[in-house]
Order: structure tokens, then sequence, then C-alpha cells
């Protein structure tokens, strides 16, 4: 007689719905892996008893945050964390298209500045152009693309609009023309970008993507976008 196959199940005691807490779940069949699955008659929503792939944790975005803003590159989030780096990418899209835009305070003084970085290869440059709050410190807007007046201008026209005392800028030519046509008092001046300068530092130090002298670069421009929309207002 010949051994019977047998498997092990984890016998589940839910008695509430996960999503809304209410005790009118009814079982409704079994996931590819056995498990019971549940359905709530209130919210209408399916879910299970327990999980056993990690990403499923409620702290996992803000584990995926915290490690991408102290310099932790995807591959290895995604190594620490126990999950793919496909699912480490597509959280963090999924956590920018949840953030908003700080709103801009009138009568203000900005700096203005650019960086240069690299996308999908390193005979590509790519700058990142934003405007700081000298005060705060806070990034109010930022833009991704060539250096060219289109790039600067996404940065420049939010600024304007603010109706700023000053603005501070480097020697680049572009940036006369961009403010000549408003009222805005443009500064240039030896030390005027001290400070936007130094969160250019801060940038290269704490996203892996921006250091110098590094192998590492940007292969995708959204990851770019959004990467960088977590650091500035997350």
């Amino acid at each position: 007689m010949g051994l019977l196959e047998t498997s092990c199940f984890r016998v589940s005691d839910i008695k509430n719905c996960k999503f809304c807490q209410s005790t009118s779940i009814v079982k409704n069949g079994t996931t590819k892996n056995k498990k019971q699955q549940y359905k709530c008659k209130k919210c209408k929503k399916h879910f299970i008893s327990h999980y056993t792939y990690k990403a499923y944790h409620y702290k996992v975005n803000e584990i995926i945050v915290n490690l991408l803003k102290r310099g932790v590159g995807i591959r290895d989030i995604a190594g620490a964390i126990e999950i793919s780096t496909t699912t480490v990418l597509r959280r963090i899209v999924l956590i920018a298209r949840k953030i908003n835009k700080p709103p801009i305070l009138p009568n203000r003084i900005y700096e203005v500045d650019e960086m240069r970085c690299y996308l999908r290869k390193k005979t590509k440059p790519i700058w990142i152009v934003y405007a700081l709050d000298r005060e705060s410190k806070e990034v109010i807007n930022f833009s991704i693309g060539s250096r060219t007046k289109q790039t600067l201008s996404y940065v420049t026209n939010s600024v304007i609009l603010s109706k700023p005392k000053k603005v501070y800028t480097d020697k680049l030519i572009h940036y006369k023309s961009l403010f000549s046509s408003s009222d805005i008092t443009h500064k240039v001046t030896r030390f005027g970008t001290n400070r936007i300068e130094r969160k250019n530092l801060s940038l290269r130090t704490h996203l892996k993507r921006l250091n110098r002298k590094t192998i590492c670069f940007s292969r995708s421009f959204i990851i770019l976008m959004c990467v960088l929309k977590i650091y500035f207002w997350r």
C-alpha cells in the first residue's frame, strides 16, 4: 500500500474584514496557492487571512522611501526587503503619484540652479533644474531635460507667478531673457546661490543615481522624476 500524499494548510480563524472590520464575511474560494479567500459583504473587497509575500506589509512603502533617501540603490532595496526589483520600481511610481506639489508662497526669495546627471548611458547628460526657497529650504518646483529655455522656463514661470522679492541664479545666459520680461528683481552675485549649491551636494550624497564618479545612473526618465519627487516632497 502506497503512502498517501497529504498537504498542510494553515487554519484561519479570521472573523473581521481587514479593510472595514465588518463581521459580515463569507468564504469565496481559494487562491492559486490553495489559501482560503474571503469576501466582505459590506465593502465588497476580497482578502485572505495571511500573506506570505513581504511586499504586502503596510510599512514597505515607508521603508522604500527611507532607504531611497539614504543613497540605497533599487537592487539593494529589493534585496534588503526581500521583494523583486520590479515591485520596488512599481511602488516608487505609486508613491510619487500620491504626492502633491507644495503651495508656492508669494513675496519670497528664491534661488534657481541646474545640476547635471545622466540618463540611460554615461554619454547622454541630462539636467535637473529646480527652485529653492531661501528661507524654508523647500523646493517649490523642478524640471528635467536638456539645458534649454524650455526646460528652464517650466521652473522660472512658477517663480514669476509667485511674485517673489528676489531671484538669484548663476551666470547662465538663458536666465537673463527669462526674467527680463517681468518685474522680478533678478540677481547674479558671487554668493547668491550658496544655499541651492549646498542642496546640490545633498542630492548627490543622498541619491545614489546622482553620485559623481560612479557607475550608477538613471535608466528611466519616469523613475528619475519619481525619485526626485519623493526626495523633495515626501
